[in-house]
């Protein structure tokens, strides 16, 4: 438990920010859900559109310090060619 008021504030500032980096993750989750499901009925035109508006939130979510840059270039690079292979 923090004792010192520098921890207390610390484990405070902690909170404030895991809680603020949960609604950006649960946010980018989302997002890449619509992608997914809309790869999954098979339409293109909405998993192509899907993409395009996830990309910017994934990449977002790197600047934020959510995800690690490699892991959205990767989430995002297998997702477009998963859309691109789309009939």
């Amino acid at each position: 438990m923090a004792n010192s008021p520098q921890s207390k504030k610390r484990a405070r500032q902690n909170e404030a920010r895991f809680q603020v980096n949960k609604a950006r993750r649960s946010r980018i989750r989302t997002f890449l859900r619509k992608v997914e499901e809309a790869i999954a009925s098979g339409d293109k035109e909405a998993a192509a559109a899907a993409l395009k508006t996830a990309q910017p939130e994934m990449m977002r979510g790197v600047t934020k310090g959510v995800f690690h840059k490699n892991t959205a270039a990767r989430k995002v690079s297998r997702l477009s060619s998963r859309v691109k292979a789309l009939g």
